[in-house]
Order: structure tokens, then C-alpha cells, then sequence
């Protein structure tokens, strides 16, 4: 069953920060209602330091944070305190400003040698985190970018992680960058119960467009599609310009 995207566009890159985070809290809120607990994967790149700041703002006292479990959507095949790392810019910019136990944190091993062992070892975390037999995990929040190319998490145009079905994390030679990345697959993706692309600026509405509006484009982001779950693309209005 194909999901219907829930696209909101709002003014400011500000404003997309403050409804980004609002809605990432009522999806806590509302986790920890029910299950006792919030499980969310980051994600890279520069737009999440926006909500990231209103998190540790504004909205910090909105969600128990002792009770929030966060792990990564990818991972680039680099050590924790290097400049590129995704786990850094959180740790940095999120996670070290609230009151998280240290054993609710599951980085990416991006520094191993081998990025497949990495993907590996993480794979294994996740399955002992969430051990239902046979079923990939249910993440209540997952957030991700887009990419120029249309690439989302660590999944590029022409790489092998797109016909992934059956691991949960791989190793993903990234050609264009040539470079490894450590990338979850689509079927941990569209396992989630509310996944949202979080996207600004102007460079980024040509690709918005065309993921949104041309399904025949086969980008990666467009194999994004949950299940079970809703389908957010938060905006801003240059990212939202060509709609």
C-alpha cells in the first residue's frame, strides 16, 4: 500500500526547526505513553542542528529524556570525533546538553577498517534492543535528509544497498564519493512509525519537486515508504519553492 506523503511547508528555516521539534516531542509524548520509552534514529548533514537547538531550548523539559533510546540512520566509515561524523555533530549539538544515559546512545562504529563489519556489529545492537523473532524494528521516529542526487540516509543512486531486503544495516560503497558508508536499509526505513524528511534551502527544490511529484524518477528517497506509518516531509519554503 502506497503511503501518502504529509508535506507542510513553513516560512523560515526557524519555523521549520520549531515544528519539527514539536512534533518530534508529541511523537515522545505520546511513545512513552504507551511503550514506556521513545526510540529514534538521527540522521547527518546540517539541517538537524535547527531542531537539535530547539530540543535543548525550548523544548527540553517537554520529554523525559532518561527515557529516549537514539540511534543513527547512517553513518559515514569515519571515527566518532571526526569533523564528517554524524554521531559527532549530534553528540555536539544535541546529546551532550541533556540528560541521556550513556547506555541509550547506540552509534554507528564507523571507524572499524571494514565497513561491512561495522554494519554488522550494528545490526546485532539493534536486534538485541529490538528482539522480536523474524521482524525488523519498529523505530517511532526516524529522521532523514535528502541529498542533491536524491540519495536519503546512506542510501546513493546505482549503489548496492538499494536492493537490500533482508539485513537491517550494510555497508555501502558510495562510487560518486568514493568512500563507504554504513547506511540503514529500506526495510528498518519503512519499518518506522513516522518517518520525516526534514529539508531547507533553495538548493533543494528541484529535487523536492521531483521526488515528490514524479514517481517515474526512481530516486532513492522515493523507496521511502512506510508500512505502517506516516510519511512526513517538513520544509521550508525555499526547500518547498517549486511545488
Amino acid at each position: 500500500m502506497s503511503v501518502t506523503p504529509q508535506v507542510r511547508v513553513f516560512p523560515t528555516p526557524a519555523e521549520l526547526s520549531r515544528a519539527a521539534a514539536d512534533r518530534f516531542c508529541e511523537i515522545g509524548e505520546q511513545a512513552i505513553r504507551d511503550r514506556g520509552r521513545y526510540t529514534v534514529a538521527l540522521s547527518g548533514g546540517n539541517t538537524p542542528r535547527g531542531l537539535h537547538q530547539e530540543l535543548v531550548t525550548r523544548d527540553r523539559a517537554r520529554l523525559p529524556w532518561e527515557k529516549v533510546f537514539f540511534f543513527w540512520g547512517d553513518e559515514r566509515h569515519v571515527p566518532p570525533d571526526f569533523p564528517e561524523s554524524n554521531y559527532r555533530m549530534a553528540k555536539e549539538t544535541l546529546l551532550s546538553k541533556l540528560s541521556i544515559p550513556g547506555d541509550h546512545i547506540f552509534r554507528m562504529p564507523g571507524e572499524l577498517p571494514d565497513a561491512e563489519q561495522g554494519a554488522a556489529i550494528y545490526e546485532q545492537t539493534l536486534r538485541e534492543v529490538f528482539p522480536r523473532a523474524g521482524e525488523f524494528p519498529r523505530l517511532d521516529f526516524i529522521l532523514l535528509g535528502i541529498g542533491p542526487d536524491g540519495h536519503t540516509a546512506s542510501l546513493f543512486p546505482d549503489s548496492k544497498a538499494l536492493e537490500e531486503n533482508r539485513r537491517w544495516v550494510v555497508g555501502n560503497w558510495v562510487a560518486v564519493h568514493s568512500t563507504w558508508r554504513i547506511t540503514c536499509t529500506y526495510p528498518v526505513l519503512n519499518r518506522g512509525a513516522n518517518v520525516m524528511f526534514l529539508v531547507e534551502g533553495g538548493e533543494k527544490a528541484e529535487i523536492v519537486k521531483t521526488a515528490l511529484q514524479n514517481p517515474s524518477a526512481h530516486l532513492p528517497c522515493q523507496g521511502v515508504k512506510p508500512h505502517n506509518g506516516e510519511l512526513l516531509w517538513y520544509l521550508d519554503q525555499a526547500a518547498g519553492g517549486k511545488l
